[in-house]
């Protein structure tokens, strides 16, 4: 019965030129420490790094990263990857690899692929633990039903540092506009290979652990956001970087973007990044205070009380919600942890201007679409 279901399913599926796959649902890596009665230690030694249509299903993992699965190569063989708009590389975990992470994956073997070829370039990408390294080949990538041929792909040789030996980290399919002398984004490769009927792509992020996210490739589902897409334009060529022309907290204008501020849209980093230089008043200003484990933490019991945050740019007012910058935890004693969901930037300036990151926690409240063609983000309030 199940080999007639199966195929009835898909076909439903393509019929509304959206491709869905339900995922497993995964448990919080806070909720996961609070049974292990673990969350002391973990808090004390957090590091966050940030380092027709087709529609690609992602786990939310840890409240932190969002994952999807493809698969790679001839006969396919599958990972699950981390879908990052603030990088351009695709890379996964390979038979190469020896480091401490690659021993906790599956790993990629080229010489089961019939379709794989590569002329042995290095490659290397930078991250705040090291640098990982390995070797560029090609070969066939699959997101459900979009099948791209000829995909350049980082095979990894080593990967810094333990950040990557997370559950589900095999890889990070990067979407952000190819620079110059770099690998060739997938998204670009899409669109070369005339897969898409538009040139764009939309994230739709839940904040429940488990499936209900997606990205859709060539399209927008209309059914996770409500009224018009509002559009910034972007530079050209860039990280999804864009202007944000005022920030107001609680409706009342703040000055730091009197001049404009710098910000890039990236699926890569889980929280909202303010610029340093104004980080600590912005905690003021909505009354969180840092604890003994470097969090800052607000009353959960009065999270509603919390003042507003509008960003506003091209002319939009986009307004971000206590509930959606603070994250709640429910722990084992029946009490509440709530934190903030917003962090110092890396740096204070962008091109001159001071620089946020529209992070995971700015996107899921809006339904947030990457339009390639004209160099644009577009945002929508999700339903």
């Amino acid at each position: 019965m199940m080999k007639v279901l199966v195929p009835i399913l898909a076909f439903l599926a393509i019929t509304d030129g959206l491709i869905r796959v339900p995922l497993m649902k995964f448990k919080s890596l806070y909720e996961q420490l609070i049974e292990e009665g673990q969350l002391k230690n973990f808090l004390m030694n957090q590091q966050l790094i940030s380092d027709g249509s087709y529609n690609e299903p992602l786990l939310n993992y840890k409240d932190m990263s969002y994952f999807g699965q493809i698969s790679v190569g001839t006969p396919p063989q599958s990972f699950d990857v981390h879908f990052d708009t603030g990088s351009t590389h695709l890379w996964i975990n390979s038979v190469y690899c020896k480091s401490e992470a690659c021993t906790m994956h599956h790993l990629f073997n080229p010489e089961e692929s019939s379709t794989y070829h590569s002329n042995g370039e290095p490659f290397s990408v930078h991250y705040g633990t090291g640098s990982l390294t390995g070797v560029i080949g090609y070969d066939t990538v699959s997101l459900q039903g979009l099948k791209v041929t000829n995909q350049e792909i980082g095979l990894s040789i080593k990967e810094p540092g333990k950040h990557f030996a997370r559950p589900l980290h095999e890889g990070i399919m990067g979407m952000a506009f190819k620079q110059p002398g770099g690998m060739t984004p997938i998204v670009d490769t899409m669109i070369q290979e005339n897969l898409l009927e538009e040139p764009i792509f939309a994230f739709y992020l839940t904040n429940s652990p488990g499936h209900g996210s997606e990205v859709v490739f060539g399209g927008v589902d209309p059914t996770h956001y409500t009224g018009e897409i509002h559009w910034v334009p972007v530079t050209p060529g860039s990280h999804w970087q864009l202007v944000i022309d005022s920030f107001e907290v609680d409706h009342q204008e703040t000055g730091w973007c009197s001049d404009g501020c710098s910000a890039i849209v990236d699926t890569g980093t889980s929280l909202l990044t303010c610029p340093p230089q104004f980080v600590d008043e912005l905690y003021q200003k909505i009354g969180a205070q840092a604890n003994e484990y470097g969090d800052y933490i607000v009353d959960c019991n009065n999270l509603y009380n919390l003042p507003t945050l509008t960003f506003i740019m091209n002319g939009a007012h986009l307004h971000v919600e206590p509930s959606f910058y603070t994250l709640v935890y429910h722990l084992s004693n029946g009490e509440k942890y709530c934190r903030l969901g917003i962090k110092g930037s890396h740096k204070e300036y962008r091109n001159g201007q001071p620089f946020w990151t529209l992070g995971d926690i700015f996107i899921r409240q809006f339904y947030t679409v990457f339009d390639q063609g004209n160099a644009q983000v577009g945002f929508a309030k999700v339903v």
